[in-house]
């Protein structure tokens, strides 16, 4: 018994001595161990209020980004109301005109009437749906050209200056597009 009592003892030595290496390199160690408990207590607080700063942020950022979009969509739908009333404003002219050219030239069929009308509004719907500037542009002083020789002509034949019975210089237009 002896044995085993020496062997237990020694390895209650070998185990203390362990235990009192481990304790005396922990006490070494624990003002270290101290400061980096710290400096990680200090970059944990420093990337929270980073997160902070960096969320606040990115809501100020997509605040101003709302209130961009909701400003530009309200200038976008201000456009196309007004795009949609000068569109209609057209129209009515292109009706006025073919009211003119039918009391102008109370003899032309009403297809030729109908079709120097279409052939306006194509004109204005190519200017109308091109994006384009300069092709748009384009459209625009042909659209502005026929309706000029249209209105002319049909003025001068009511005022009994027009030579022909027919508008030529509308159906040559109409030719030539």
């Amino acid at each position: 018994m002896t044995r085993l009592h020496n062997a237990f003892l020694s390895l209650l030595h070998i185990w203390q001595g362990l235990k009192d290496e481990n304790l005396h390199w922990q006490s070494n160690r624990h003002e270290q161990q101290a400061r980096l408990r710290h400096a990680q207590a200090l970059a944990d607080q420093a990337l929270t209020a980073e997160l902070a700063q960096k969320t606040a942020q990115l809501a100020h950022d997509l605040a101003l980004l709302k209130t961009q979009h909701d400003t530009e969509l309200e200038l976008l739908k201000t456009r196309c109301q007004q795009d949609i009333k000068d569109y209609r404003h057209y129209l009515k002219s292109l009706d006025q005109l073919k009211q003119s050219i039918a009391a102008s030239y109370r003899h032309l069929p009403e297809a030729v009437v109908f079709t120097i009308h279409h052939h306006a509004k194509q004109l204005l719907n190519q200017m109308w749906e091109c994006d384009d500037f300069q092709q748009k542009m384009h459209y625009e002083m042909q659209l502005l050209h026929f309706m000029t020789t249209v209105h002319d002509e049909a003025r001068l034949h009511k005022e009994g200056q027009g030579q022909s019975r027919l508008p030529e210089k509308t159906l040559s237009l109409l030719q030539q597009d």
